[in-house]
């Protein structure tokens, strides 16, 4: 195949700055302070060769669009994420426009006798790059001392630091943030970077630090200090604040809201092939301008069987794709939704129920799944909260019982199946479920088409013990059964997120009868309990609509 015809992979484009007229020509922002940033950072900043600053058209454009003012002289965007591929050059980006919130013309003055907007510097700029470790902040701040010309260095009076760096006589710095969230809390910064934002995660507080620093800018003085993130391509099932905010925007996007958030990227269609055949034009549609990128070496990397797919994807195709132990694609799951055709669950509706019981640590959840179309839906979920509130926490039995007779008052439950926890009562040293199981067993079973225990009428009609090896296989089955269904868009959920970020959680297990899911580790914070249910829920869907007892006419198409 000659370069002549290889197909060619059109990027997925996201942001103000690929927004083109019918000519075919960008479309800018009618008022920007960007044009005289561009003229400033030509003049007193540098490439590390000594050549004077140059944006590339496409930093232009987001320079100009980060930049954009209305007629009030107030900033168009509050908030910002740059997504792009591993080594675009997103550090050196952030660098000179945190060189520009330093010392440089950064906020509206006045409009000229043209109606042009003018900028000046802020008067006393405290710039932050923050980031949940010092080597990520490193990667920006080890930037300054080459960018600056000495000019700048004499003009502005920069005084270099490792981790501070100071502007005439102390008035304007740049510093490095890495602390924990608490000692961030109360400061006024003009203007913050936070670095890598893929790498913040619950687990070391960096969804703690992107509050606090929302915080800190929202109460700033002039109103005008706006947080910049820069990410690769994040890892669905990580929940880390690249996720969040990538999901925040397209929420905002779909209903219309005006956001005031500029998000931009450009990624790999997601048909794009990860193959050595189609890598080298995908390559170079997602490159963009970054012309010092080597689409060899980026090719010889992906053909590296040491990197997994989903991380090449992630790092060479800025695409957001699941890790290969995810147990589903979120993409796939997200298009499972039910759509307007779709009435939600209803009262009188023939449903099974799943539960998934914990004393402490994981969720408590209860799912339901409607017979006629297999739609699921969430009837309640108890789970832990964070931090010091969650110490001494126990599921309470007492609401979880209110939510199973709510369900049993608004729909036709046929069989309702429960997998209790082992985990013993602090006071009694009872299985802390078995009485509530037993007397939803007295409350319901008569009414129950099936029982978990002996099928119909004998055993237990709603403890169903998933430790028992025979169990544990009809689970297993289940659970490949359930994936299959999400990858060919067949299941039907009704949108809840806490159902989402459950199913995102969820991690392959394989074991002995094929392939179940889990959380990825006992002493994971992460829950995947909804997911849990959602399996059960649609089993025993399945073990009701095959049971040779069942006396009804069937209506409408079953999946």
């Amino acid at each position: 195949m000659t370069a002549l015809d290889a197909p060619s992979y059109s990027p997925v484009k996201i942001g103000p700055s690929w927004r083109r007229d019918n000519d075919g020509r960008y479309i800018l922002p009618e008022l920007t302070l960007g044009w005289q940033i561009l003229g400033w950072t030509a003049d007193w900043l540098q490439h590390g060769d000594g050549r004077p600053w140059r944006y590339t058209d496409e930093q232009a454009r987001l320079t100009l669009w980060w930049y954009a003012i209305d007629p009030n002289g107030r900033f168009v965007y509050r908030d910002g994420v740059v997504q792009r591929l591993k080594g675009w050059g997103k550090d050196p980006l952030l660098a000179t426009w945190s060189a520009v919130e330093f010392v440089g013309p950064c906020r509206f003055s006045h409009f000229d006798d043209d109606g042009e907007p003018v900028a000046k510097p802020h008067p006393e700029a405290w710039v932050q790059i923050a980031a949940v470790s010092k080597d990520q902040t490193r990667n920006t701040m080890t930037l300054f001392p080459q960018i600056f010309t000495k000019r700048a260095l004499q003009r502005y009076r920069i005084d270099l630091g490792k981790e501070i760096i100071y502007a005439d006589h102390g008035r304007a710095r740049i510093e490095a943030v890495t602390s924990s969230p608490r000692a961030l809390e109360g400061g006024r910064p003009t203007s913050v970077v936070k670095n890598e934002t893929h790498h913040w995660l619950l687990s070391n507080e960096g969804h703690e630090m992107d509050a606090v620093i929302d915080r800190n800018a929202t109460k700033s003085n002039d109103g005008s200090t706006r947080p910049i993130a820069i990410t690769n391509a994040y890892e669905p099932s990580e929940d880390s604040v690249a996720q969040r905010a990538r999901e925040a925007y397209e929420e905002a996007e779909a209903m219309g809201l005006a956001h005031g958030i500029l998000y931009d990227s450009l990624e790999a269609p997601p048909e794009a092939p990860l193959t050595l055949e189609a890598a080298p034009a995908v390559v170079e549609a997602v490159r963009g301008d970054s012309y010092w990128l080597s689409t060899d070496r980026i090719v010889a990397a992906i053909a590296d069987r040491r990197s997994p797919p989903s991380r090449s994807r992630r790092f060479w195709y800025n695409q957001i794709v699941a890790a290969e132990d995810a147990w589903t694609d979120l993409k796939d799951f997200d298009l499972c939704q039910a759509g307007e055709d779709v009435p939600p669950l209803a009262p009188g509706d023939e449903v099974t129920l799943f539960a998934d019981m914990s004393k402490s640590d994981d969720a408590t959840g209860i799912v339901a799944c409607r017979l006629s179309d297999g739609l699921v839906g969430v009837v309640g979920m108890w789970q832990r909260p964070p931090g010091s509130r969650g110490d001494g926490w126990l599921a309470p039995r007492e609401s979880v019982d209110q939510a199973v007779d709510a369900a049993f008052s608004t729909y036709r439950v046929v069989a309702f199946f429960g997998d209790p926890s082992h985990t013993l009562d602090d006071e009694t040293q009872e299985r802390y479920w078995d009485a509530l199981f037993d007397e939803w067993h007295r409350r319901y079973g008569a009414q129950l088409e099936l029982w978990a225990e002996g099928g119909q009428r004998q055993g237990h009609s709603v403890m169903w013990d998933m430790t028992s090896p025979q169990r544990t296989a009809q689970f297993t089955a289940a659970a490949e059964r359930c994936a299959l269904e999400i990858g060919e868009h067949t299941l039907l959920h009704e949108g809840d997120g806490r159902l989402r970020a459950h199913a995102r959680n969820a991690k392959r297990f394989p074991n002995r009868y094929g392939v179940s899911l889990w959380k990825g580790h006992r002493e994971s914070r992460k829950k995947v309990d909804l997911a849990v249910c959602m399996v059960g829920a649609r089993m025993v869907r399945r073990l009701v609509l095959n049971n040779p007892s069942r006396r009804r006419k069937r209506s409408g198409r079953v999946w």
